[in-house]
């Protein structure tokens, strides 16, 4: 094993890290891994116990000789709250430092969530929150949020999302509103990113370093990870995927973006662009629809059609699943993941739509079946942005 050499401003955090990824491990384990004095090794764990980050958590087994000392997070010491800012449904968390949930609470985001009713929703719930816990405002480090994209991660920005049902999400400086109404620091990723940092964390003892995550619903996002880090890219790449042309020449979703690109087929805005359609040329086909006008066809009564058996909505979602799965294909050849994650109302609503897109990709992937990427709907699904957005705290953290 190669040992970890961080620099001497940097070694403090290296070794709570590994301890966060790990509880219950000893000195011996973290001298295997960072080049430093077993003298100098137990003076930073009795600082740290001392600061109150770890706590010694009892002993180990013995090789010969006394019991070691094993050591953990302290859960109390801070607290996090991880945000999820998304179209259809929005979610605020609080956790320990362990990543334990707290307090959870989810809902809807319909056309009164502006980002002002929104950001005063959510101090309504961190004080809530705060208070049944018996969590001090000064113990919380901060509150990571995960937005759809575009953004600025720098300035703490949501650029100009499409879909909100809401008006008034462009140009939204979340992280400066957030701060202004709870005094707690704000960070901001785009919700794909922190789904996966979120998965990647729930994963932690599998040491997966390259992985794949898509989330299928209103719009497409995707974020990836090699050698065990976030890619980024010169812009926010968020909602690239459903940009990928695969059909040449193909149909554009609501006359924007590329001809033939994947989200055109493959999102919930295009099934219910292609139901609409049908109804609107009179060939409805859809039971449940009968006597609703085409514009107010939505998402929802296509589940309930699917959940019920109708045939045209079992084949839109099908041919739907099957255009996502060469959309998978393209991305894998590409990033040669170990792991792919799906998520999102699509692959929530029908377990038939995720087998035939992981179906569908896996007959398209180069080196198959020699190379065969693990698929996977997560270990945290509709809770990983909140999860990975309180991740993305700790990695700012500094002690």
């Amino acid at each position: 094993m190669v040992k970890a050499n961080p620099s001497p401003a940097n070694i403090r955090k290296a070794v709570y890290e590994r301890i966060a990824q790990q509880d219950d491990i000893s000195k011996a384990e973290l001298m295997a891994e960072f080049t430093l004095t077993s003298s100098s090794l137990t003076r930073l764990l009795e600082e740290l116990v001392h600061e109150g980050w770890i706590k010694e958590s009892g002993l180990g087994q013995s090789t010969g000789g006394r019991r070691p000392i094993l050591y953990q997070v302290n859960p109390a010491h801070r607290y996090i709250f991880g945000l999820e800012i998304s179209r259809l449904y929005s979610s605020l968390g609080l956790f320990d430092m362990k990543l334990n949930t707290l307090k959870h609470k989810r809902w809807t985001m319909d056309e009164t969530m502006t980002p002002e009713r929104l950001i005063q929703y959510v101090q309504e719930q961190v004080e809530v929150m705060l208070e049944a816990c018996h969590v001090p405002k000064e113990q919380v480090l901060g509150v990571g949020v995960g937005a759809v994209g575009p953004l600025n991660r720098e300035q703490g920005v949501i650029l100009n999302p499409l879909y909100f049902p809401a008006e008034g999400w462009s140009n939204v400086p979340i992280c400066w509103l957030i701060e202004e109404k709870t005094g707690i620091p704000a960070y901001l990723d785009n919700g794909a990113n922190a789904a996966l940092v979120g998965e990647h964390w729930a994963l932690r003892g599998e040491n997966l370093q390259h992985m794949l995550y898509v989330h299928v619903g209103t719009g497409l996002r995707s974020a990836m990870m090699s050698g065990g880090q976030l890619v980024y890219g010169a812009v926010d790449m968020e909602g690239s995927i459903g940009q990928m042309i695969i059909q040449a020449d193909g149909p554009r979703l609501h006359g924007t973006g590329n001809y033939g690109a994947l989200e055109a087929f493959a999102s919930v805005q295009a099934l219910e662009q292609q139901v609409r359609a049908q109804v609107k040329m009179g060939r409805n086909q859809l039971n449940s629809a009968d006597g609703v006008q085409p514009e107010a066809l939505h998402f929802a009564m296509l589940v309930e059609a699917l959940r019920n058996g109708e045939a045209f909505v079992q084949e839109l979602f099908s041919q739907s699943a099957a255009q996502m799965g060469i959309g998978l294909a393209n991305l894998i050849n590409i990033l040669h993941p170990e792991m792919v994650i799906l998520g999102g109302a699509l692959i929530s609503a029908s377990g038939q739509y995720y087998d035939t897109a992981v179906s569908v990709a896996q007959k398209n992937i180069y080196y198959y079946p020699e190379y065969q990427p693990v698929f996977s709907k997560g270990n945290l699904q509709e809770n990983a942005v909140a999860v990975g957005a309180a991740v993305l705290v700790l990695k700012q953290l500094s002690i």
